[in-house]
């Protein structure tokens, strides 16, 4: 794992916290964007968590050109509730999910896990309200947009669709929907084509602004079936 923070004293209680703890090794620290990217690239760590407001280089900007050169990286943004109205962009930019700083350390090793094992970390609570506080006053614009992409998808593409934005995995949409685990993978990746989507949070994130309207008819009419 690498930690990018601008502040030395969150590194260090980082480190001291998560290296060793449950099968977490550190490989290495940066202090901002661009020395998060050069690391990143170097000593391709399997989860880097990043701070999102850094100097020379913030971690959104960084964690985009991150998985720009490594798409399959998983970034997880570091932030603070009530101030990071940038989380939205940081969903967008690729991230898997992002860490409140005051994460009960337990919390947070698991997370780190989940993340680690290819699944995304969005709380179902604090991730409404801060995509809501991050597209405040372009809402209606947003969910318009949102509802355009998705009625491009068939019936059961919206039912995997909105399973991911439940943080699903691939396993337990198969068992939800009774579909074969290869079948689930299907949809995904058509889902992500479609819609378009890098990852599995952008998905979420496009469900999350159609609001209540993903419940509407699809483009086509085919059956729900798999």
């Amino acid at each position: 794992m690498l930690l990018v923070d601008d502040e030395q004293l969150v590194r260090t209680g980082l480190r001291l916290l998560l290296d060793g703890s449950d099968g977490i090794r550190i490989v290495g620290e940066a202090a901002d964007g661009e020395a998060a990217i050069e690391a990143a690239l170097r000593m391709r760590p399997d989860v880097v968590l990043m701070d999102i407001r850094m100097p020379r280089l913030d971690g959104i900007r960084a964690t985009a050109r991150i998985l720009a050169e490594r798409p399959d990286a998983r970034i997880v943004m570091l932030t603070t509730f009530d101030a990071d109205a940038e989380v939205l962009g940081a969903l967008e930019s690729g991230a898997m999910g992002f860490l409140l700083k005051d994460t009960p350390p337990v919390d947070l090793i698991a997370a780190l896990h989940q993340v680690a094992d290819g699944r995304m970390m969005l709380s179902p609570s604090v991730t409404r309200q801060l995509v809501i506080a991050a597209t405040d006053g372009r809402i209606a614009d947003r969910r318009r947009v949102a509802n355009s992409r998705l009625s491009e998808l068939t019936a059961r593409e919206r039912e995997v669709a909105e399973a991911v934005a439940h943080g699903l995995s691939n396993a337990e949409i198969a068992a939800k929907l009774f579909l074969s685990l290869a079948t689930v993978k299907t949809h995904v990746g058509r889902i992500m084509d479609k819609l378009p989507a890098n990852n599995r949070v952008q998905i979420a994130i496009c469900v999350h602004e159609a609001g209540d309207d993903i419940s509407g008819a699809p483009k086509d009419n085919q059956p729900s079936h798999g």
